[in-house]
């Protein structure tokens, strides 16, 4: 049988702790898996703060890991994994600790919010948790929204084609780094395409700009009202609205769109030789 999450984990920590910190850790999950107490869960989880310092991980251990590029990109630090591994070993023991499990997370500080959301994806049983990451949508703090919606699995595998759209236009509101947004290719779909256009209409009528990385998943929907806002980027001043442009009408299949490309071909070049992509826009 293959190492688990809590394994790997447990390896991470072991490395990255001091000797007195991982003690108190391993002995605490121990007796709480002992006693199955919520209770002392609880108490686990409160005093993690005051008996770990938090410091950035230096130490990922094992190639094979499958998170582990994952954990690097998040940046994780030693009390944030230290906090996960608990939950973990708790929920992988006890069907039982579910229920405290989610309560936890329900009374969470903002730090603490945005570290159970980072890691969602870690935990077992991930879809049991679905609820604190559409919660998270509804946020104006960026960091907390940026948890779930930045650099994240969790959306674009447990998330609704509605929940996921909600998200990515949130994103753009908020004026994030759609960059970072995973997976914007496999989840485009044509309601999407149509709330980006509406959006961008909504904006353009205010005389305020649209990031051109939010064209990005409509290149396969493009009707005739998407067609005339994509020619309009191509007739813009602006140098990344016209690649945007280009990518999006490069990345349809749509023979009026290859018109378009034809017409306005700037940076089709560029496109064709890989040194134009969504990634390197700017």
């Amino acid at each position: 049988m293959g190492k688990t999450s809590k394994d790997y984990l447990s390896e991470v920590l072991r490395v990255n702790l001091t000797d007195t910190e991982y003690e108190w850790l391993t002995t605490a999950v121990e007796k709480i898996l002992d006693s199955r107490s919520k209770k002392e869960l609880y108490i686990t989880y409160s005093l993690s703060t005051s008996k770990i310092q938090d410091r950035p991980i230096t130490d990922f251990g094992e190639k094979d890991f499958a998170w582990k590029t994952y954990l690097e990109l998040q940046e994780a630090s030693t009390l944030e994994i230290s906090r996960i591994y608990l939950l973990i070993a708790a929920l992988q023991s006890d069907d039982n600790f579910l229920q405290p499990v989610q309560q936890l997370i329900q009374v969470a500080d903002k730090t603490e919010l945005e570290t159970f959301l980072k890691y969602l994806i870690l935990l077992p049983n991930a879809e049991h948790f679905k609820f604190v990451a559409v919660e998270a949508l509804r946020t104006n703090i960026a960091n907390v929204f940026n948890a779930i919606s930045q650099n994240n699995p969790y959306p674009s595998k447990f998330f609704e084609t509605e929940e996921w759209n909600q998200m990515y236009l949130k994103a753009a509101f908020m004026q994030q780094n759609l960059k970072k947004i995973p997976e914007i290719d496999t989840m485009a779909n044509k309601e999407l395409a149509r709330i980006i256009s509406d959006y961008a209409h909504e904006r353009w009528a205010a005389s305020r700009s649209v990031d051109p990385l939010f064209w990005r998943p409509v290149s396969n929907f493009l009707d005739e009202s998407l067609l005339k806002d994509i020619e309009r980027l191509f007739q813009s001043e602006d140098k990344r609205e016209q690649k945007a442009a280009t990518l999006v009408c490069y990345n349809s299949e749509s023979e009026k769109a290859k018109k378009l490309l034809n017409q306005y071909d700037t940076y089709f070049q560029a496109v064709e030789n890989g040194d134009l992509n969504w990634k390197n826009i700017e």
